[in-house]
């Protein structure tokens, strides 16, 4: 036979989970308040982040040149392709010189005839002299032959000039490398006549390469600053050097440009990626910030007193940059509930 339960024993029973509801609503309520943490205040040198910038940039070469011909003349050789590295003084291009070749030889036998011709009337003035101091020349005599020399040894000097150009235009029919680079585009074809001005060859300087940043305004002197900044991109990690940083701010982006050498092995022209830097100024975390009269700021420990400290380019959730000395005490811990001029005790680790 089943033994009765008695209606006091049930009623007993089914109390138990809201007693048990009642019981957390009571130590959740303000009767019951939470234990907040005391408040702890740490060094700036202790709790400051440095946080990491970048910025987009690229290697560029320093001379991006069209090499062009010098005189007139039709192209023989090409004897470069795009992508080949080449050595200063390497052959760009061969013209056909037969032309200035003849030029040259009609320089040099014109420049050859005025010298004879300039022994001839010195020899004369010579013997004009000789034969004055014995009487036998008159004064204007001499003055003619003199004459005739001044004027033979400008015509010998103008046969020279003449000569000389006619050298250096032979010499242009070679057209050689000014600086070791990357061919960039053959812009001439073999067989094609060019003309003195007409590009040949575009090349990209391989030695003489820098990076070109465009830098938020905010990180420029950070960037400055910085202890070590690297390029990261296009053939790896490479360490820099800042050189210059230009004044003038592009007016759409609102960046500044920055130019930095590799120190090390230059990656090569066109290279894109960016770089990156160490910010050395301190900032504050974000989750240690206060809000006081509408202001974002910290509290300081100044002599045992908290003193809220505004930070007038905080933003809320974000670090926030903090001109104060390495050695300033900052509250991280109970500082939401602390009030301007509070006295604390025992704030200090």
């Amino acid at each position: 036979m089943r033994r009765p339960v008695s209606i006091r024993a049930q009623n007993t029973h089914a109390m138990h989970p809201r007693f048990l509801l009642l019981a957390a609503a009571l130590v959740a309520s303000p009767a019951f308040p939470q234990a907040t943490p005391a408040p702890l205040a740490k060094p700036l040198a202790d709790i400051a982040l440095h946080p990491e910038r970048e910025a987009s940039a690229q290697a560029v070469a320093l001379n991006e040149s069209r090499i062009a011909a010098e005189i007139a003349a039709s192209i023989l050789a090409l004897p470069v392709e795009v992508g080949q590295t080449i050595a200063s003084g390497t052959v760009l291009a061969r013209l056909d010189c037969r032309d200035h070749e003849l030029a040259l030889a009609r320089a040099r036998a014109a420049h050859d005839a005025a010298r004879s011709r300039l022994a001839l009337s010195d020899q004369q003035l010579r013997r004009a002299r000789e034969l004055g101091s014995q009487g036998f020349f008159s004064k204007e005599a001499l003055d003619a032959r003199a004459t005739e020399l001044d004027v033979v040894r400008a015509d010998t000097a103008q046969a020279q000039a003449q000569l000389a150009t006619a050298e250096r235009a032979v010499g242009k029919c070679v057209v050689r490398a000014p600086f070791r680079a990357i061919v960039r585009q053959r812009l001439a074809n073999v067989g094609e006549l060019a003309a003195a001005g007409t590009p040949l060859v575009a090349l990209a300087d391989a030695d003489r390469v820098e990076v070109a940043a465009q830098v938020q305004l905010g990180d420029r002197d950070s960037l400055a600053r910085a202890e070590e900044v690297r390029f990261v991109g296009d053939g790896g990690t490479r360490r820099l050097r800042l050189t210059r940083v230009s004044p003038a701010i592009d007016p759409q982006a609102r960046t500044v440009e920055a130019r930095l050498v590799f120190a090390d092995k230059p990656a090569p022209p066109g290279a894109a990626g960016r770089i990156v830097w160490r910010d050395l100024r301190p900032y504050l975390p974000a989750e240690i910030l206060v809000r006081r009269g509408g202001r974002l700021g910290v509290f300081l420990e100044e002599a045992g007193v908290a003193r809220f400290h505004a930070l007038p380019q905080a933003q809320e959730g974000r670090p926030a940059l903090a001109e104060l000395p390495a050695a300033a005490r900052i509250f991280v811990s109970g500082q939401l509930g602390l009030k301007d001029g509070q006295r604390i005790a025992g704030s200090s680790p």
